[in-house]
């Protein structure tokens, strides 16, 4: 049995978009900081740190909400 099967939630965010929601993450929070002089810069770079922790971990609360799934899951 692989990994893959017995954690805890399915996937549910192919590969090609989590890439895409790290490398966005990471030009949002490094704008945060560099081009925002204000507090929310601070809520700007935590909302992309979370959207960014999707894309590691593969799977999105808000895509389970509304059903979403690979295919083969």
């Amino acid at each position: 049995m692989s990994f893959a099967k017995t954690a805890f939630y399915a996937k549910n965010v192919p590969n090609w978009e989590r890439v895409l929601r790290i490398v966005l993450s990471a030009t949002a929070v490094a704008f945060a900081f560099t081009r925002l002089a204000s507090p929310w810069s601070w809520v700007a770079a935590f909302s992309a740190i979370g959207f960014a922790m999707t894309g590691f971990v593969g799977f999105c609360p808000a895509c389970a909400l509304v059903g979403r799934r690979l295919p083969g899951n």
